[in-house]
């Protein structure tokens, strides 16, 4: 359905990186052609051969992307925080997905199709540059993700995970943004494993668990030289 409230529709284009560098009154236009969707957890946005036709943007909430196997087998490719997106491939191309995307709890989505998001970048170019610099970033992380599944252990794999949170959140501090079961899904191991690490790690000091999901970093080189530790 058409989104009836064009101001939160306004805050869920401004935090896209593509977007935000345009003035208010042409991130209004947008939010006009934009659609909003709010989903509860567990909640399926799209599943595998749904025909693949908007671009989806995060506005609160988190989202997991997964491939699902003929064995059963789960493997999470992406979680999106508010202002990432997902879908991109829609805008250049007409196929079915291959992935499954579900909300990891209560979650807003704003969906722009794809011709009106076609139309838009013909009409503001530079909107089209900052898409191809996302895309870079994510062949980036795509690209050292499949690295270290292939060459680094478990533990490298999960050190270098929670340093990558640390930059991202900036802090020692962290908040994982998944369960352990997604963890280790991501991580190409089990969640047996990933508590048996992360345990290991607490009893070095290296790092201090709070719950199931704050972690506390007191050892910061030491966890990189870990990260750097290949099989």
């Amino acid at each position: 359905m058409a989104c009836n409230h064009p101001n939160v529709s306004q805050l869920c284009v401004a935090k896209v990186p593509f977007f935000n560098h345009l003035a208010i009154d042409e991130m209004v236009k947008i939010a006009e052609i934009s659609k909003h969707h709010t989903y509860v957890k567990g909640d399926i946005i799209y599943q595998a051969w749904d025909p693949l036709e908007y671009l989806y943007i995060v506005h609160i909430g988190r989202v997991k992307i997964y491939q699902l196997f003929e064995s059963g087998k789960e493997q999470v490719l992406r979680i999106l925080e508010p202002g990432e997106f997902f879908g991109e491939l829609a805008l250049f191309t007409e196929k079915t997905l291959e992935t499954y995307a579900e909300a990891l709890e209560k979650t807003n989505i704003c969906m722009i199709h794809r011709d009106k998001m076609q139309q838009l970048m013909k009409e503001y170019p530079t909107i089209a540059l900052k898409i191809l610099e996302q895309f870079s970033q994510r062949l980036d992380a795509a690209d050292k993700l499949i690295g270290e599944l292939s060459v680094k252990d478990v533990e490298a794999r999960i050190a270098s995970y929670l340093l990558d949170l640390m930059d991202k959140q900036q802090s020692t501090n962290i908040i994982l943004p998944v369960t352990k079961r997604d963890l280790a899904s991501y991580l190409g191991t089990t969640q047996e494993t990933i508590s048996r690490r992360m345990t290991k790690f607490q009893k070095q000091g290296i790092i201090k668990q709070e719950g199931h999901r704050k972690v506390s970093i007191f050892d910061v080189e030491t966890l990189q030289a870990i990260s750097l530790e290949e099989m």
